[in-house]
């Protein structure tokens, strides 16, 4: 049983190092790194160059909490990808790239990405 969560860790983390290798951000066009947990859905705008994390917004902010969007839903992913849009318009941010780890593109991932597209991000 340990031995194939051992496994499945290791593929988890070969499968991200693919999609990292040819994904980079920079402060003109930033990498927005999508994190799911069990209860919960993070996206942050990173620029690779500078180790910074530009903008970020996820499930566990006081607003999202107000909202009784807490938990991780479509719903509330796709107001994570309107928040993290918004905040990348304030800083004149209209592009970036996406960075969907080592999950699928699909369910939440793309309930993010699409919102982010539909308030005005590209990538």
């Amino acid at each position: 049983m340990i031995n194939d969560l051992k496994k499945r860790n290791v593929r988890r983390r070969r499968r991200m190092m693919r999609v990292r290798k040819e994904v980079r951000g920079t402060a003109s066009k930033p990498r927005l790194s999508v994190f799911k947990s069990n209860m919960h859905i993070c996206a942050q705008l990173i620029d690779d160059d500078k180790g910074f994390t530009l903008a970020s917004a996820g499930t566990l902010m006081k607003e999202f909490r107000s909202k009784n969007l807490g938990k991780k839903s479509k719903d509330a992913a796709h107001q994570v990808g309107v928040k993290l849009a918004e905040a990348a318009k304030q800083m004149n941010i209209s592009t970036a790239v996406f960075d969907r780890g080592f999950n699928k593109y699909h369910g939440l991932l793309a309930a993010v990405a699409n919102a982010a597209r539909e308030t005005g991000l590209q990538f």
